[in-house]
């Protein structure tokens, strides 16, 4: 169709009301006035027609695009809301979370060292009891801390760097629910013994020291040697699975397992606890504990002054007595060649007296501690008979002192004292404790059981764990984790349909 200026045609002019007004132009419009012309062939109009468009007719096809368009987005995130949440709420069953792992600190300051101990179980235990395992471990520079009598100060800044790295190792948000222990033995009972006060001040400043850092320090005490002796066997026989045993995925009381014995050598004492078969009518040496969910009642007995440590000084006192010339103490044990200068004040230093005792043990005992340390030296932890162990201790005695500085150079500072403990340990076992050839085979000597160290301390952190109250399973709301990964991904749809309803009303002008 083609237009001419002169004539004249009907026109219907498209309002942004929608309603059609007839009229009549004579030649074009120009189409930068912003009106535009068509043709339109549409029934009922006359033709050829003229339709004029305003700018407004375009805007309202254009919010009519865009009401449609967030229309369907907002029925979008409708469907995708309704479709996560049926996702969330079907199928949902209980699941108990994992059991928070509980930390506790243990300090065993024994005569002649101090270490500590870092230990953890899960919070909801067993049968009350808790599954403890020795996460690290740290032994104290320097001496006992009874050998601070004179610095108190000294024995609580002696703590320190073993805290130090107890603090790496324990979660930082669990540091101040940590129960911490110090548990003194035989050097601070002979401490005690000797002058209170002095015993006293020293438990004061580690006390002052252990505070000072972010942990749940329940108190320094002086262990019995009974209680040590008892602590002792529990950790025996708790690494060796005696006690409680994990069958796949169930912790279980093993059938037909016969715990057993434990024999301690310290610096200023030794212990011995068995299960025996008869009634103990002394109570002084029976005690009674509840370990997973069973009774054990045991005879436990500690011999004070009967440590390696503190019989030598009474052998040695015993020398020095018989011999003709106090100042020239001729020591049937020590090596040929050795010489050593013992001040009256360091050999009488102690208030040690010699007391009988000859119990009787009918079972497997482990012996750690002293006993093991030089029978490993002597290599006599092999289950050697006990003639063989008799004599391997008199041939490294019959060795001149420079034979075994050429032999073992590295250990010259207690090489020795390898004679006369080895001979001490044989006559504590045989005369002693009345093993002879044939009960030598059950004595076994070991250091560690499992991958913790034997000693008191695995002991007293079992038995506190029973006094700590349980803390159950938490419980929660769980599902299936296809179920839960639809209940994301359409929640992940709504919103960001939803984020596109808004960006389209904030955004969209219509030209």
């Amino acid at each position: 169709m083609t237009w001419n200026k002169r004539e004249h045609y009907p026109l219907y002019i498209a309002c942004p009301t929608g309603h059609w007004s007839p009229s009549f132009i004579t030649g074009n419009v120009d189409s930068e006035t912003g009106i535009t012309i068509c043709c339109d062939f549409a029934k009922g109009l006359p033709s050829p027609t003229k339709v004029l468009t305003w700018p407004g007719y375009k805007v309202r096809r254009g919010m009519e695009y865009k009401a449609k368009a967030i229309a369907g987005l907002l029925a979008a995130t409708c469907v995708f809301s309704i479709i996560a949440l049926i996702l969330t709420v079907v199928n949902v069953k209980d699941v108990f979370l994992p059991p928070v792992t509980k930390y506790g600190l243990v300090f065993d300051a024994g005569s002649t060292h101090t270490a500590l101990y870092v230990y953890r179980w899960p919070a909801d235990k067993e049968n009350g009891t808790g599954i403890v395992s020795q996460v690290e471990s740290c032994t104290v520079n320097g001496s006992g801390i009874s050998s601070y009598a004179d610095d108190p100060a000294g024995a609580g800044a002696s703590l320190k760097p073993c805290l130090d790295k107890a603090m790496t190792v324990i979660p930082v948000e669990q540091q101040r629910e940590t129960p911490t222990y110090l548990g003194a033995t035989a050097g601070m009972r002979l401490l005690r013994e000797q002058n209170s006060t002095k015993a006293e001040q020293v438990f004061a400043e580690v006390t002052k020291v252990i505070r000072e850092y972010p942990v749940d320090f329940r108190g320094a005490q002086i262990l019995t040697g009974n209680e040590e002796g008892a602590f002792g066997w529990i950790t025996v026989n708790y690494l060796l699975e005696t006690l409680i045993k994990v069958w796949g995925e169930k912790w279980e009381h093993p059938q037909n397992t016969e715990v057993l014995g434990a024999l301690d050598l310290g610096g200023a004492s030794t212990q011995i606890t068995f299960q025996p078969g008869v009634t103990i009518e002394d109570k002084n040496t029976s005690v009674l504990f509840r370990l997973y969910g069973t009774n054990y009642s045991l005879y436990t007995h500690s011999y004070l002054c009967y440590g390696q440590m503190q019989a030598l000084k009474r052998l040695m006192a015993a020398l020095r007595q018989d011999s003709p010339d106090p100042q020239q103490i001729a020591h049937p044990c020590y090596p040929r060649g050795y010489q050593e200068n013992v001040t009256t004040a360091e050999l009488y230093n102690s208030p040690c007296v010699p007391t009988p005792s000859t119990p009787s043990p009918a079972q497997v005992l482990m012996a750690f501690a002293g006993f093991y340390y030089t029978f490993s030296f002597l290599n006599l932890t092999s289950q050697q008979s006990l003639s063989h162990a008799n004599a391997t201790v008199w041939d490294f005695c019959n060795k001149s002192w420079a034979e075994l500085a050429e032999t073992f150079p590295q250990n010259k500072e207690q090489l020795h004292t390898y004679c006369l403990v080895g001979l001490y340990i044989l006559t504590l076992l045989v005369d002693g404790y009345k093993f002879d050839e044939h009960t030598w085979s059950s004595i076994h000597f070991r250091q560690k059981a499992g991958n913790a160290d034997i000693g008191w301390t695995l002991g007293f952190m079992l038995n506190l764990t029973n006094m700590i109250p349980t803390e159950p399973l938490e419980l929660v709301k769980g599902q299936q984790p296809s179920l839960w990964a639809g209940a994301i991904s359409f929640i992940v749809l709504a919103t960001a349909a939803g984020m596109v309803t808004v960006l389209l009303q904030c955004f969209w002008k219509s030209k």
